[in-house]
C-alpha cells in the first residue's frame, strides 16, 4: 500500500490534467509551520466528483498514469 505523502502528493511526474484540487484554489503562500489540511480532497473534472470515469478514485496516486482509459494527458 502507498504511503500517504505519496500518495496526495500534487508533484507527481504525469498527473492527468482533469485531476483538480482545493489547494489549486486557495491563493496564498505556504507556511511550512502549518500542517497541510486539504490532503485527499481531489476531484476529476470529466465527472466532477472524486470518482473518475473509469469508476476509480481521482487523486495523484491513482491518476499519474496513462494506463488510465480516462488519462488526459500531463498537467505539467
Amino acid at each position: 500500500m502507498m504511503e500517504k505523502s505519496e500518495r496526495f502528493n500534487t508533484e507527481r511526474p504525469g498527473l492527468c490534467s482533469a485531476l483538480h484540487s482545493k489547494s489549486q484554489y486557495v491563493w496564498s503562500d505556504p507556511d511550512p509551520t502549518v500542517p497541510r489540511s486539504n490532503d485527499g480532497l481531489f476531484w476529476c473534472a470529466l465527472t466532477q466528483t472524486c470518482i473518475g470515469p473509469d469508476g476509480k478514485v481521482a487523486e495523484p496516486g491513482n491518476c499519474c498514469s496513462g494506463e488510465r482509459g480516462c488519462h488526459c494527458g500531463s498537467s505539467k
